[in-house]
């Protein structure tokens, strides 16, 4: 093997201790990348992942690699299971940050679209910006927080005033002012209102839809059914390293397309006689899997998302380990994992 990387910094302990004891286990017997792969029955890229503490080994892949050794598997296992905790609390502390950031990102979005600063002063021209009613600034030209609106006509002049009620002239008829709005100081006043509810309106529809991504013109399937994508996944790029979302990650390997390692969590477990059955969820990939460890050659796990369900099982001898292709979810509660045991025992996940 070359000579090993320095594991990421951000590794568990537990984990970064049962991977180097991996290590030393592969220096021990002396074997190379295609002999680790030819013993143990697990590709040369999955070890590759395992010793460099991108992905914990499955429980099979370490008691291969205890035999290929002729290491006594007990001891090695029980460090397994000590690693397998510590992995999961790192993901659930990932998915916890991850939604923080979603949250972050839509609040600092929604700010976007909040009322625009009040500006005092003098306005760009010299002169003093002009004040709506009850003292707040209004931009020349504009009204409203949206900013577009038709130009205010001037105000009438004290003459012009006079005439429309009926009084006499006073002294020297003044000048003709500019034609005035039919309408008044009332029908501006109403003009500039009815802009400004629009406008707040728009506001509001904005922030709607992106809150919900888009959801109300989702596309949908013959029988008025919404498609299964995760909201959002086919205009978000994806992360490095990860091959699909939603809908196209079903039937697909979860390793194999990225959606493995730091991108998932444990959702669901359950207990089906020695066996531990679990659902296992991306959010990433909008994607969830069954898997069994602690299992038997004849054992078979199925996971189900609405109509659709993958099986994987265990055809192997010496093998304890299976998983089930993807299915595409919007979320974890979607998805439901049952096991089916050669000895007769059977059960699903809550």
């Amino acid at each position: 093997m070359p000579r090993w990387k320095a594991l990421p910094d951000e590794l568990d302990p537990q984990v970064k201790e049962f991977t180097t004891q991996l290590r030393r286990l592969v220096d021990r017997g002396g074997l190379s990348a295609a002999a680790l792969s030819d013993r143990t029955g697990y590709s040369r890229t999955s070890w590759e992942r395992y010793l460099g503490g991108r992905l914990l080994a499955p429980k099979g892949a370490v008691v291969a690699l205890a035999e290929a050794t002729g290491t006594d598997p007990v001891h090695l296992t029980t460090m397994w299971e000590l690693a397998e905790r510590a992995w999961s609390r790192s993901e659930q502390r990932h998915d916890m940050t991850m939604e923080a950031i979603r949250i972050s990102q839509a609040r600092a979005a929604l700010g976007e679209f909040g009322e625009p600063p009040v500006v005092s002063g003098t306005a760009a021209g010299g002169g003093r910006t002009p004040r709506r009613p009850g003292g707040a600034v209004a931009t020349p030209g504009v009204a409203g927080p949206a900013g577009v609106s038709p130009t205010i006509p001037a105000q009438p002049t004290a003459p012009d005033a006079d005439r429309r009620a009926g009084a006499g002239p006073r002294g020297p008829a003044a000048p003709e002012a500019p034609a005035a709005d039919a309408t008044g100081g009332d029908g501006r006043r109403r003009l500039t209102m009815f802009l400004a509810g629009a406008a707040g309106v728009a506001v509001i529809v904005a922030g709607v839809l992106l809150l919900t991504g888009g959801d109300g013109g989702a596309e949908k399937h013959p029988g008025g059914a919404a498609s299964s994508a995760p909201a959002g996944a086919a205009h978000t790029a994806l992360p490095a390293g990860v091959k699909c979302a939603g809908a196209g990650c079903t039937g697909k390997d979860a390793e194999a397309m990225g959606c493995s390692g730091d991108l998932v969590s444990t959702t669901r477990s359950a207990a089906v006689g020695a066996v531990t059955l679990e659902v296992r969820y991306s959010s990433t990939c909008g994607a969830a899997w069954g898997r069994i460890t602690g299992a038997a050659r004849g054992d078979s796990v199925r996971v189900t998302a609405g109509t659709t369900s993958r099986t994987g099982d265990i055809t192997a001898d010496g093998d304890t380990i299976a998983y089930t292709p993807m299915v595409a979810v919007r979320d974890a509660a979607q998805a439901k994992a049952c096991a089916t045991l050669a000895s007769g025992p059977t059960g699903c996940t809550p």
